[in-house]
């Protein structure tokens, strides 16, 4: 049995770093070349246990130019023929599902999601370019065991969070735990990471699976709850959002402090100051434990 592989492709939040129209104090940066940073494309990871087969946790709108930077994910051999043999979703959000367009050329792999997600999947009539003569659809309730292609084992689990943007109404619920938003748990042999993207808060049951983990890949959208605001570049707090801050008393650096597992921040926003190498925020989480997702990160677990 081989061990389990995971590919950062993209690690930023829905928009991308830097975001196509912000020039927030982060997104400066990037726009005037400072090395500091770098360029990020929407969160989405690749997974193997034999780097023959791969599976995709969410599918962004990047994904074409993913793909293309990773070569392991690049076709070879036949004519017509791809690596990837699966998706998983985590979300029915645009930046989780955009990518599956690029996946349209009669290529069979398999989508796996909560019925609920597969449903806001099926409700738009775009998503039907995924023939369904070759890409299944395959319904997993939480908590549910399932085989993903390769010899990886997978559970999808409740994250407290809210529906997608588009369906959210006027007064949605930002942290229900529901089938609408989860976690993806991947283990080969007795190796375990966690891909949480998105969270708003830690719950005791989030909090026992993680502690389980050898590598968890979280939610940074926000390093404070009023950034977007204070930055003017919202209204909204990363809570309404449906995204826990890194920072304060219950963010997620004091709420996971104690884990023994490699810690990894994804699904980072652009206008999180942890994007910048060395400032102080970033210096705060590395020094906590933490590690900063980049796109192209490999991680073996």
């Amino acid at each position: 049995m081989g061990r389990l592989t995971a590919i950062v492709l993209g690690s930023a939040a829905g928009g991308g770093f830097p975001q196509w129209n912000c020039r927030c104090p982060v997104c400066r940066l990037a726009w005037e070349g400072d090395r500091r940073v770098l360029p990020r494309t929407q969160t989405s990871v690749a997974a193997s246990a034999d780097l023959k087969s791969w599976t995709l946790l969410n599918a962004a709108p990047e994904l074409r130019s993913q793909i293309g930077a990773v070569q392991a994910l690049q076709p070879s051999g036949a004519t017509r023929a791809s690596p990837i043999a699966a998706v998983v979703l985590t979300g029915a959000e645009i930046d989780q599902t955009a990518g599956l367009l690029s996946l349209r050329e009669r290529q069979p792999f398999t989508l796996f999601a909560t019925a609920e997600t597969l449903g806001h999947v099926a409700g738009n009539p775009m998503f039907d370019a995924l023939a369904p003569d070759v890409v299944s659809r395959r319904a997993v309730a939480l908590g549910e065991a399932f085989e993903l292609p390769g010899g990886i084992a997978a559970t999808l689990f409740a994250v407290p969070g809210k529906a997608p943007l588009y369906l959210e109404g006027d007064n949605p619920v930002t942290d229900a735990e529901t089938s609408a938003n989860v976690g993806v748990e991947l283990r080969v042999g007795a190796s375990r990471l966690a891909f949480v993207p998105g969270c708003a808060s830690v719950s005791p049951a989030v909090r026992a699976r993680l502690a389980e983990s050898d590598v968890i890949l979280f939610d940074a959208t926000l390093f404070t709850d009023d950034e977007m605001i204070r930055t003017g570049t919202g209204v909204k707090t990363g809570r309404r959002m449906g995204h826990m801050p890194i920072d304060g008393a219950d963010g997620s650096l004091a709420a996971l402090a104690e884990l023994a597992a490699r810690r990894i921040y994804i699904h980072i926003n652009n206008t999180n100051p942890i994007l910048v190498a060395g400032s102080p925020e970033r210096q705060r989480v590395e020094a906590a434990g933490w590690q900063v997702a980049e796109d192209g990160m490999e991680i073996v677990v």
